[in-house]
């Protein structure tokens, strides 16, 4: 068979037709393509979208087809797959050493760049839309959720691991009169939330959660675990352990994968977020066995395409700004990582878990807060 017909033989059940005329149907513009995609797969698949290689009107329709069909099985024997695996097992891809690499490979990639994209606060995690029309109320949704989750009262000390640019602490601090303390790993976050929270009690520092040595009345970590690597998780949910109090909370905010797996895929590994990996529920209940109990357990992944799409939209309508300092072929990774995302977010193949941690169980029972 043909190279043009294993692809063809890929797309087929996914009512995706090579060069056709619908949204979704991909149109190949260089005949390499076809051996580069199934020598490196997805890595093979995002490096020629940036080359140029292919286009697609619509790409989260695309993978919002593909993606289900987990066509990586047919190149599973490569290789380069095979390496890519290997070394996340051998080797402590977030080791503290390795700290503050996404930090200085996507965080700091430019505030412009998030200001545009993101909402009013800068909030870069899953939105929650419920009742909600825009992107601004539903991050604001998101931070109240989890406030609310946590049982915020005035005065309570609260650490955020993982802060950003330090939507939660203000937030936290405005709406509900709590002390925040924020880490993170990326210098121009710390430079910009500084700012940005001037006048309120936060504290927001350039820090790697391994050098957490003080005690919190309630700790939230929003985004960040997708950082920290299967090889962390248990000394990460040991630091969080020491630093809570014993009658607080700990909320996680994560994505979440529906299987195990110990590395992220190839191309995001490579250009949108190195040394990272999806959490499984599995990988997370066992971090946290004889440190804490399970509070709660919400999934509402099918908010990040929503979000996702968002994203999109305002990074493409600011386009002529932005292209003043990234180049064209920054434009379509951006995009693909966007779209891509959003398609496997609207398939259901990732989730958002937003869970509650206790040290020692909450007297009565804890009541679920959606």
């Amino acid at each position: 068979m043909s190279l043009v017909g294993v692809i063809e033989d890929i797309l087929n059940p996914a009512d995706i037709a090579l060069n056709g005329s619908r949204p979704w149907d991909p149109k190949i513009k260089d005949e390499r393509f076809f051996k580069r995609v199934l020598c490196e797969g997805s890595l093979g698949l995002g490096e020629s979208y940036m080359d140029g290689w292919w286009d697609c009107e619509k790409l989260d329709e695309f993978f919002y087809r593909l993606i289900p069909l987990n066509p990586e099985e047919v190149v599973k024997n490569n290789l380069k797959l095979k390496l890519h695996t290997f070394k996340a097992i051998i080797f402590n891809l977030a080791s503290k050493p390795r700290a503050f690499t996404i930090g200085e490979k996507h965080y700091n990639l430019g505030n412009e760049l998030f200001k545009k994209m993101l909402d009013r606060r800068m909030t870069y995690s899953c939105a929650y839309w419920k009742n909600t029309t825009n992107l601004d109320e539903a991050q604001e949704a998101k931070l109240d959720l989890i406030c609310r989750k946590i049982h915020l009262k005035q005065g309570d000390r609260v650490l955020d691991i993982g802060c950003g640019w330090g939507s939660f602490v203000g937030y936290a601090s405005e709406k509900y009169g709590v002390k925040v303390t924020g880490i993170t790993v990326s210098r121009e976050q710390v430079e910009l939330a500084r700012k940005l929270y001037s006048g309120l009690p936060v504290e927001i520092r350039l820090q790697d959660y391994r050098d957490l040595n003080e005690k919190f009345d309630h700790i939230v970590s929003i985004g960040m675990f997708e950082h920290v690597c299967y090889k962390n998780y248990r000394k990460f949910m040991e630091i969080v352990h020491s630093c809570l109090k014993d009658d607080g909370l700990f909320l996680l905010h994560t994505i979440g994968n529906s299987y195990s797996n110990v590395t992220v895929d190839p191309w995001f590994g490579k250009y949108i977020f190195p040394n990272s990996m999806i959490p499984s529920m599995r990988q997370i209940s066992e971090s946290v066995e004889k440190l804490f109990v399970i509070e709660d357990w919400h999934n509402f992944g099918y908010y990040y395409d929503n979000t996702l799409m968002s994203w999109f939209n305002n990074f493409d309508s600011n386009w002529d700004y932005l292209k003043e300092l990234y180049d064209e072929r920054f434009y379509r990774m951006w995009k693909y990582y966007l779209l891509s995302s959003a398609g496997a977010f609207r398939a259901r193949n990732l989730h958002v878990w937003q869970i509650v941690f206790s040290k020692n169980g909450i007297k009565g029972g804890y009541e679920p807060i959606r």
